[in-house]
């Protein structure tokens, strides 16, 4: 595991997977490696009163119904669609569903405009099929043929990225349960084995970019996840995250918790001013969604490790906010600039501590930038 650059769930977790598959005495519908019980508390984390002889990690954080309806759908023989905004675990769900039931996550197709109906269902190896025809060994069979033929769960990334065109061909494998191969005389038609389904995900930030047909959205059952607000919950979140990466990049670094404060005040006053914002041009073009946190709690650690004091100090944390949020110019540095000068200025006055250094390395930055 060592030599990968990131290993998928079952890997990473697979002394806490084969553990609970050899304690598991719960049914299992299908194929499934674990009962739904142990999918969610391998998700969602153990607690004291589950009785087990040892702790298992929470790995994602959100409401436990999510999980549960999840599992639930995945029990069922319709598609499971994970929809929220950028950055709200939707994939990292999808893995940890997929590792569990099936020990396999990487059956994976990523819809992009580009993505064809072959990705989807086969494709052919050129040279064989030149010298020995087409037949199943010259068949190349999609990540989703190939959960279908193993009884695994098939995962569509950015399912609304795709054209309409692939979406409808995804219909007849969600309905039929077969994908045929007209292209064969006989042994023509790969059937699905128990325990198939998909996890699609999509982010809602993309409707109008490719709107799923009502024939494909009556194939899935749709769980909502929302962006995390909780300041507990997403402090957890992010710590979780953060820990894994100096692990990672074996990094002995100590995250200040009053920093992680600054982080996480910043990011719900920017929420904040977003929900009140009259127009788009008054919003960052950031979803601001607990992913990017992280994405600027690491920025502001590697810089520290690499090109600072080994100390993560408020004003590398500032600069990394601002170099991560600041996409649009000039009208997302405009909204950081008034967010400096009209909440984290008075607050500095106010309350001191990390706030003033905080309010100096995002003024550097925004006059770097600008």
């Amino acid at each position: 595991m060592s030599e990968l650059l990131r290993a998928p769930a079952e890997i990473k977790y697979a002394e806490e997977l084969d553990w609970l598959e050899s304690v598991d005495d719960g049914p299992k519908p299908f194929s499934w490696r674990l009962s739904p019980k142990m999918v969610r508390l391998f998700i969602l984390g153990s607690e004291r009163s589950d009785g087990l002889d040892r702790e298992i990690s929470q790995k994602w954080y959100g409401d436990r119904s999510f999980v549960e309806r999840s599992i639930v759908t995945l029990a069922s023989d319709r598609g499971l669609l994970l929809i929220g905004d950028p950055g709200t675990g939707k994939s990292w769900l999808a893995e940890l569903l997929s590792a569990a039931i099936s020990r396999n996550s990487t059956l994976v197709v990523q819809g992009t405009a580009g993505t064809t109906e072959d990705h989807i269902k086969y494709s052919w190896n050129v040279s064989m099929v030149i010298s020995k025809g087409q037949s199943r060994e010259s068949m190349i069979p999609s990540p989703i043929m190939t959960a279908m033929e193993t009884g695994a769960i098939g995962r569509f990334e950015e399912l609304t990225r795709s054209t309409s065109d692939v979406q409808d061909a995804l219909i007849s494998i969600l309905s039929e349960k077969y994908i045929s191969v007209p292209e064969m005389d006989s042994d023509n038609i790969v059937f699905a084995k128990p325990g198939f389904s998909v996890i699609a995900t999509a982010n809602s930030r993309d409707r109008g970019v490719n709107d799923l047909s009502s024939a494909l959205k009556r194939r899935f059952n749709f769980v909502r996840i929302p962006v995390v607000t909780n300041k507990k919950s997403e402090a957890e979140i992010v710590r979780f995250r953060t820990e894994e990466l100096l692990r990672r990049h074996q990094i002995d670094l100590d995250v200040p918790p009053t920093l992680l404060d600054v982080l996480l005040q910043s990011f719900a006053d920017l929420r904040a001013s977003a929900a009140a914002a009259g127009s788009d041009d008054e919003k960052l073009e950031s979803a601001l969604s607990s992913a990017e946190q992280i994405g600027v709690l690491e920025d502001a650690i590697l810089h520290s490790n690499f090109f600072g004091e080994r100390a993560l100090t408020a004003r590398t944390l500032a600069s990394s906010l601002v170099g991560s949020l600041a996409r649009r110019e000039p009208e997302d540095l405009a909204i950081l600039n008034k967010y400096l000068h009209g909440v984290v200025e008075p607050r500095s006055k106010e309350e001191g501590g990390s706030w003033p250094e905080f309010l100096e390395g995002g003024r550097d930055a925004i006059a770097t930038l600008s």
